[in-house]
């Protein structure tokens, strides 16, 4: 057990169906040339999450098909529910359907949260028109949408494409995953930090970039507006948090990165 004296929300964290999670867990590990620590399940999660000192997680998975939005979602449901005070659920969507405003409808009577969506994955740049109706939706209801952003091999979720939709619908609380750019964490913060609409999760960064640039980076965004996240499987609850705190962050701001300012985007202080 790792002794962590504060109360810690992982922010991004992605489970799949047992019969297909090491599948999956291993096929995004592979899309980043990475490998997996973790295997993929809810169960894995919580015990490893929680041996780890982690209190909260909020759940997730992505739709490379519009099909895959209604099992997904149900799926995503049925285990949040099934573990009050321990999980949160954040709905995925996907921009080619043919029903968006059926499909988040259904989301939110599934009692899904947020939305999760990796235009890498998903293949479709995030300022591409057919997204809108996503944003304006979750603009609507005040609910954040998780976004993966940043690749240097593609031109999807860069810098250059998240910055439109957040001049166009400033009202929609964005969560950059990954620092705002994975790969691309200085070029992504200098872009992104004056955004009072972009928050960022710390997911996927401190085995990609040095622990002064990504610090930089955190400082540069404010420490109001970054959230600690494992992007389990991808990596271990226990390694993740154990590194995070070496960082020499005060009390204070290792506070809000590791649950304040979590709770303060998902309403969970009330």
């Amino acid at each position: 057990m790792v002794d962590n004296k504060f109360y810690t929300i992982d922010f991004h964290c992605h489970v799949y169906p047992e019969k297909i999670a090491q599948k999956a867990a291993h096929a995004t590990g592979d899309f980043y040339d990475a490998g997996v620590e973790g295997e993929g399940t809810l169960a894995d999660l919580l015990e490893t999450g929680m041996q780890a000192g982690t209190d909260f997680f909020v759940i997730q998975s992505v739709a490379t098909t519009p099909h895959q939005v209604h099992s997904i979602n149900r799926f995503i449901s049925e285990l949040a529910a099934a573990n009050p005070g321990k999980t949160l659920g954040f709905g995925a969507m996907h921009p080619e359907s043919e029903d968006i405003d059926g499909d988040f409808d259904e989301m939110l009577e599934l009692g899904l949260k947020g939305v999760k969506i990796h235009p890498d994955i998903q293949k479709f740049a995030l300022d591409d028109k057919r997204c809108d109706r996503i944003y304006a939706r979750c603009s609507e209801a005040g609910i954040p949408i998780l976004i993966h952003t940043g690749d240097y091999r593609y031109d999807y979720s860069n810098p250059n494409r998240l910055i439109p939709v957040l001049r166009a619908f400033p009202r929609l609380k964005v969560v950059g995953a990954h620092l705002g750019g994975w790969s691309v964490y200085e070029e992504a913060s200098r872009a992104l930090c004056d955004f009072e609409n972009l928050y960022v999760d710390c997911s996927s960064t401190f085995q990609f970039t040095s622990e002064e640039n990504a610090l930089e980076c955190m400082k540069r965004y404010g420490y109001e507006k970054v959230m600690y996240g494992t992007d389990y499987p991808m990596w271990s609850p226990k390694k993740e948090i154990e590194y995070f705190m070496t960082l020499p962050l005060s009390d204070d701001q290792r506070a809000a990165i590791l649950s304040g300012n979590a709770k303060r985007l998902l309403g969970l202080e009330k």
